[in-house]
This record gives structure tokens, sequence and C-alpha cells, in this order.
């Protein structure tokens, strides 16, 4: 086989096994959120946090290899009562101030399933909240989307990755008023992600 007819091949190999690709969640839209439920005796708090961005790579190839980590400004964390989020973002609560971020880094993914474009995992890493780290497993989804930046953000161009994730953590794991106002605040919080990141190609 000649040099001539090699090259072009091993060009097209190369391309079918393309690198991962680095999804920026820094979302232009501004529409990326997090949704937060404490559900006690007394009342229902419920709530929604804007100040999403992170970085994940993934590749279509290999999902199972996902890593990256997700941030939420705590201080973007509102609830509809005024007097309730003053309470929340407080040095009595979060702590906003002290603390302004939430974090999710991945350390590995397993019980990985593709199917087409949409991949289930259990994802195991640290989750830090009010200056406190602790390891948790998270099932998510994520959802492929090849040459649709342009579909949610116009004149740009490049693949998307949705990630859905939906768990349970206990507040008093993260020294948040540990045991206090039980019957108004309840001790678990019910978190959803609902996010879409880019890989924007010029």
């Amino acid at each position: 086989m000649k040099l001539t007819t090699i090259i072009p091949i091993l060009t097209l190999a190369l391309a079918a096994h393309a690198a991962p690709l680095s999804f920026d969640f820094k979302d232009p839209k501004g529409v990326n959120n997090a949704v937060f439920k404490l559900d006690a005796p007394l009342e229902s708090i419920n709530g929604s946090a804007s100040g999403i961005s992170g970085t994940v790579t993934f590749d279509p190839e290999n999902p199972s290899a996902t890593t990256g980590k997700i941030v939420v400004a705590s201080g973007s964390l509102t609830v509809p009562n005024p007097m309730q989020k003053e309470h929340l973002h407080s040095a009595n609560w979060l702590d906003v101030a002290k603390y302004p971020d939430i974090t999710f880094e991945t350390k590995s993914l397993a019980n990985v399933k593709t199917d087409g474009n949409v991949t289930t995992a259990d994802a195991t890493g640290t989750f830090t909240l009010h200056g406190v780290s602790k390891e948790i497993t998270v099932p998510i989804k994520l959802t492929y989307l090849k040459d649709k930046l342009g579909a949610r953000v116009p004149n740009m161009k490049g693949d998307l990755l949705v990630i859905r994730a939906n768990f349970t953590i206990n507040r008093e794991d993260f020294n948040i008023q540990k045991g206090q106002y039980e019957d108004k605040v309840s001790p678990t919080i019910d978190l959803s992600l609902a996010i879409a990141g880019a890989a924007a190609t010029k």
C-alpha cells in the first residue's frame, strides 16, 4: 500500500476516535438550575439556584471515563419568602459570605449503561457544602447532543451535554444547625439538578 493511501486512512481513523470533549456549564442563557426542597412537619421550603458553572470532560465513545466539577454559587440560592432567604444566607445557616461555593467533583462512575445518546450511571465524588466535604454517590443521567448547541444558543456551533440528577443529603452532615428547628426545617434536603453544558466549536 502506498504512503499516499495510508495517510488518509490514518487520518480518518484518528478522526473517528476523537478526543474527549470539554463542556462548559456557565450557561449563557442563564436557565441552568438546581432545585432544593425541605419538607418539615410545619413548613415545606422550596427554592432554586441559578449561579451554576463548572467543567465536565465527556467522551461519547467512553462515557464511563467522565470527570468534572459542578459549582453552584451559594449566594444564588433563593426562596419565595424574603425573610427565609435572608435566614438561609446568614451566618447561622449557609453563611454564603464565608462559603460562597457548593461543589460536586466526580471521582468515578459505576453501573454505567448507554443507550443511544443517553448514559445512566452512579457518580461517586466529593460534595462540599458549608465548608464540609463528604464523599457521596449520586445517580445521574447524561444526554449527549451532537451539533445541538446552536438549537439552544443561536449563532453558536458545537455539542451539548445535558445532566440530570436527583439525590438527598442530611444538613447535619454539613454542620448546618444540627438537630435544630426540625419541625420547620427538615433535616433532609432533596436536591434536583437540571443543567446543560456546551462544547463550542469554531
